[in-house]
């Protein structure tokens, strides 16, 4: 078994579509073994993506990802990280397969519905980040 970081970004929560994605990850067969709703703080949402720190849409990402509500959750699956990445679709909405999250609730390609952690090691440090301590079910 894996785990693999999950988010339900701000423009998802907002437009009500929480409870869908949450029946397609479980459909999909992970087991969702930790789950919050939080609003970040920007210093959160910089901490959280200060990888791209250096990046051009640093400051637009962070203010979006602080713009609301989202829903954080530790995925469990073999192969999960691999697996929620296929379920998201690619990071642009236009150009995510047919039936892909992204494809279905994404917006844009900053307002795309999710997140997922993209390796073991982003995994490991996107679950401390926003469960630390916490024994995670299961």
């Amino acid at each position: 078994m894996e785990r693999t970081f999950a988010i339900i970004k701000p423009d998802a929560v907002a437009a009500r579509h929480t409870g869908r994605i949450i029946q397609r990850i479980e459909e999909a067969g992970f087991q969702i073994r930790a789950m919050r709703m939080r609003h970040l703080s920007k210093a959160e949402a910089e901490g959280f993506y200060a990888v791209h720190r250096e990046r051009p849409f640093f400051p637009s990402l962070t203010t979006f990802m602080s713009s609301g509500p989202s829903v954080v959750m530790a995925l469990e699956a073999p192969d999960a990280i691999r697996k929620w990445r296929t379920l998201m679709g690619a990071t642009d909405p236009a150009k995510a397969d047919a039936g892909t999250l992204r494809k279905e609730f994404g917006r844009s390609i900053e307002n795309n519905a999710t997140h997922g952690s993209d390796a073991p090691e982003t995994a490991a440090f996107e679950l401390g980040y926003f469960f630390p301590g916490i024994d995670l079910i299961g």
